[in-house]
């Protein structure tokens, strides 16, 4: 008997496996997530929504949504969904102009963030963002790359781009997310090996901007000062964060369990959003701390590493965006929740009660498992590996040899 062939042109040794590894880590993370939201979130669901499964309730109607995206984005054909990008990155805009509309977005905390359907759900467009701006940069950095590395004018289109949603974002009263995508795009840029002399201007007006932004609100002063002195702030704009190193510290080496250590976890504001990552450092120790830490490096390697090695330059810039974006998330959130940075409102990926955040996130992580087994473009099969081995330096100047 003849061997089997899906497709009758090509054997069976041109399929790509998708990466198993990233597979198991990505499951293995929304897994710990469930289950430390499930511990962390019972005291804040009874006092507000007098359910105690109010969240995890939730986050598992959010998981399948987000799982179901997740295998869109992993079976669908790179070509065919490259197709869509602009579309995508279109929608994601007019959402975050619609947050602004009464009826449509609803404001919260003096923010208008939010697009919310009565009694079905509500969704944060700037979540939605950071995957469609990685998806419009990696699209248009393969198909203008030859250009790009002969004339720098089509370097406008993605610049403006990438500062429409950064403006947009900053006037939803989202300085964190707004400077986060902005960082993500700039690694985007650098990473195409595009020339940043569009992109170098904006970058320094960005630092006196973020200083007006950050003055012209109290919050956001308080925040800083509570950052710079913690002592002076515990009571106040520090809380948050004192709170939650008081109940990492409670952990140890081993955690406190289950049990034992719920009442202080429950004194932390937002424990079940933005600070979820101290309960979890609570009740597993510095153990569970390292055992995170090492499950998010491995993610990352392996999503790194499909995009080195993808033969699809657009699937191999978008992977890498992917993985950038969930992983410098995930360190940033941690950060905040230990007191090494400001008080921010950027969520830990997998973890945070949120369904806007779990969603994108599996759908970025679809995408990934994508790039690990899709086949070459033949417009662009250089794997950005190959891109980087062809690179040399000779006498100061940059050499890409093809």
């Amino acid at each position: 008997m003849g061997e089997y062939r899906f497709f009758p042109d090509r054997p069976v040794s041109n399929y790509r496996k998708s990466d198993s590894v990233f597979i198991v880590c990505s499951l293995l993370l929304w897994g710990l997530g469930i289950f430390t939201l499930y511990v962390c979130s019972p005291g804040v669901g009874e006092r507000f929504f007098g359910n105690k499964n109010y969240f995890l309730n939730r986050q598992i109607v959010s998981s399948v949504v987000g799982f179901s995206g997740l295998i869109f984005f992993a079976v669908v054909p790179v070509k065919k969904i490259r197709k869509f990008v602009f579309m995508f990155a279109v929608i994601s805009f007019v959402l975050c102009i619609l947050a602004f509309l009464p009826g449509i977005g609803s404001e919260r905390k003096g923010a208008s963030r939010w697009i919310v359907i009565p009694h079905l759900f509500s969704f944060q467009p700037s979540e939605l963002v950071k995957f469609a701006i990685v998806m419009y940069l990696a699209h248009m950095f393969d198909a203008h790359y030859s250009e790009y590395e002969e004339s720098s004018k089509e370097f406008i289109y993605p610049v403006v781009a990438l500062l429409l949603f950064v403006v947009v974002i900053f006037c939803q009263r989202n300085l964190s997310t707004g400077i986060f995508v902005f960082a993500l795009g700039v690694a985007m840029f650098i990473l195409s090996g595009a020339s940043l002399k569009w992109l170098i201007p904006f970058s320094i007006l960005a630092i006196p901007a973020a200083v007006i932004l950050v003055s012209m609100e109290e919050y956001r002063l308080m925040r800083i000062l509570a950052y710079i002195f913690p002592e002076k702030f515990r009571l106040t704009a520090g809380y948050q964060t004192s709170a939650s190193e008081r109940a990492i510290g409670s952990g140890g080496i081993w955690g406190t369990g289950i049990g034992d250590g719920l009442e202080r976890i429950s004194a932390i504001p937002e424990i079940q959003t933005d600070y979820i990552f101290a309960g979890w450092a609570t009740m597993m120790g510095l153990l569970g701390v390292t055992s995170y830490f090492i499950l998010l490096v491995v993610f990352a390697c392996r999503g790194f590493k499909i995009a080195l090695n993808c033969p699809d330059r657009f699937a191999a810039y978008g992977s890498f965006g992917c993985t950038l974006c969930i992983f410098c998330q995930s360190v940033f959130n941690c950060a905040v929740v230990c007191g090494a940075s400001p008080t921010t409102g950027i969520p830990l990926p997998f973890f945070s009660s949120g369904g806007s955040s779990l969603i994108i996130t599996l759908c970025m992580c679809g995408f990934i498992i994508n790039a690990s087994h899709c086949d070459a473009d033949k417009e662009s099969g250089q794997t950005l590996k190959n891109k980087f081995d062809n690179i040399e330096t000779i006498g100061g100047v940059v050499v890409e040899y093809e």
